[in-house]
């Protein structure tokens, strides 16, 4: 019964919540972002105060529930193990094995220090919510979009429109390799070893672990009927039940509850332990060997050349850029998302879990590679290559479960500055080919950038940078090229944009393009 409880409740979860990462037809609304507040990290970020008291009594009581029910990653470990045992030849069987405490401890170590030294790119990648986020995201959304282009190809052949084509490009190279090798680390250990990632590698197993030590209701072994046949041990996903000394490893049991089912003699029973009844199972770790000096070298080249990597691509864009009679520029600021308060805040806060890159309907939020730097790397960033800012638009700080981007309003979002505008008359069209434009102007939702009197008979752009909040419209309808005529620049503390009037005469709907 427990177990089937169990099973019920993380399905519906695991479903809502991969299928919310998944829906970019906006099927769900946006009110099931509660679900990932629901997180532990998260919760922690944005000082959910509610929610942490909440995941806490939920494990002083029942144990580690959440790591079978609420966390995505272990349920998608628990998918995989499902599937592993349906298809072997040979029954999957698991057995005890001892607690790896040193490394437990030593990654939760590293993650805490990570994350009070500003360092929260190990947060991000260690984070079992945010983790599995990008799988989602980077991995599991291109799929099934391309089977959405699939049905719609098909449909469309009928004269059926349900379906619509959708771009299935990488979002971020660098984003989807991590994504990838997380995925095949878990899908590894998953498959041969069951829930080994939760009880060696997760931080947030190892907190609850603590926590579930003092559960009151515990999984517990009638020695009177126990007869010692270990089938207790072998559906143990977690490894945590040694039948032989008849004890099990509390910090480590992720109450699943597949053991109660399987004993034959009912020796195993779920009920409140309100004394001591057994001793947790614990083993030495042995000494880790010395780091090979080769895999050391590879490593610190590997970064050295991934830092390099953009200072040279900027040198190669220069260098056509004179070959061109173009300027070339460098924006000096990555610009954060509306509602990030300032860039030391959003990067202390992210921990790249990609669901305001996933919602954002303009997809101009994009997963960063250094332009924060190393430690920025898969945070977001506002980038005008797809889209442009809608200028009513808050759904990523609505969504946001780590505090990183916080909710606002559409009038403060009108006001809010999260960059400004740099015009480059020398590589404007009007100024290098003579000709008419006027697309920044007309996509200018404040009328930060103006067209005023040229020569010939021609209007150039005019900015004003008090105005301005950053949206990039101007910059992405800008024809020049290999550089735009005009960019935004990323203000490092976002600030309160002067109010503008709006003018009737300059008043124009908003499209994709402006010819």
């Amino acid at each position: 019964m427990l177990r089937r409880l169990r099973i019920g409740i993380s399905a519906l979860l695991f479903v809502l919540i991969s299928f919310f990462f998944l829906d970019f037809a906006e099927i769900l609304p946006n009110s099931f972002h509660r679900l990932a507040h629901l997180q532990f990290v998260p919760a922690v970020l944005s000082l959910s105060i509610g929610i942490l008291l909440f995941l806490t009594v939920l494990t002083l009581l029942f144990g580690r529930v959440y790591c079978s029910t609420i966390c995505p990653m272990g349920i998608l470990q628990d998918v995989i193990a499902r599937i592993s045992k349906s298809t072997g030849k040979k029954k999957k069987r698991y057995s005890y094995s001892p607690a790896k405490n040193k490394l437990r401890w030593g990654v939760l170590g590293l993650t805490v220090i990570g994350f009070l030294c500003g360092f929260t790119f190990i947060v991000g990648l260690l984070d079992p919510y945010s983790a599995y986020g990008r799988v989602v995201v980077h991995i599991f959304k291109p799929i099934y979009m391309l089977g959405n282009n699939l049905l719609e190809s098909v449909f469309s052949k009928f004269d059926n429109y349900t379906f619509y084509q959708v771009d299935t490009s990488v979002l971020s190279i660098s984003s989807l390799l991590i994504a990838v090798i997380t995925l095949a680390v878990i899908l590894v250990m998953a498959w041969k070893h069951g829930r080994t990632w939760c009880n060696t590698v997760c931080p947030v197993g190892t907190v609850l672990g603590l926590l579930s030590r003092f559960s009151l209701f515990k999984i517990r072994i009638d020695t009177a009927k126990c007869n010692g046949c270990g089938l207790c041990a072998t559906k143990c996903k977690a490894s945590c039940i040694n039948s032989k000394e008849h004890a099990i490893d509390y910090s480590r049991c992720v109450d699943c509850f597949d053991c109660l089912g399987a004993c034959k003699q009912k020796a195993l029973v779920y009920n409140p332990s309100l004394k001591k009844q057994q001793a947790n199972v614990e083993a030495p770790v042995p000494s880790s060997p010395d780091t090979d000096s080769s895999k050391r070298r590879f490593l610190v080249t590997g970064l050295v050349t991934a830092g390099a990597a953009p200072k040279l691509l900027s040198q190669a864009k220069e260098s056509v850029a004179r070959l061109e009679g173009k300027k070339a520029y460098k924006k000096e600021n990555p610009i954060t998302p509306p509602g990030s308060i300032s860039r030391e805040h959003f990067q202390q806060q992210c921990t790249s879990c990609h669901l305001c890159v996933s919602k954002c309907p303009s997809h101009v939020l994009q997963p960063a590679f250094m332009e924060y730097g190393l430690a920025g790397i898969m945070q977001p960033t506002v980038s005008f290559e797809k889209g442009f800012c809608n200028f009513d638009c808050t759904v990523c700080g609505d969504v946001c479960p780590n505090g990183a981007i916080l909710p606002i309003s559409v009038e403060q979002k009108h006001l809010t500055q999260m960059g400004y505008v740099v015009f480059i008359e020398e590589n404007c069209i009007v100024y290098t080919d003579g000709t008419s434009c006027g697309a920044c102007s007309e996509h200018c939702p404040t009328q930060a950038v103006a067209m005023v009197p040229y020569k010939d008979g021609l209007t150039i752009p005019h900015v004003n940078k008090e105005i301005c909040v950053g949206c990039g419209g101007c910059e992405y309808v800008c024809p020049a090229r290999p550089f735009r005529a005009i960019y935004i620049e990323g203000n490092p503390v976002q600030k309160e944009a002067k109010p503008f009037k709006e003018n009737e005469e300059h008043k124009v709907e908003i499209d994709d393009f402006g010819f």
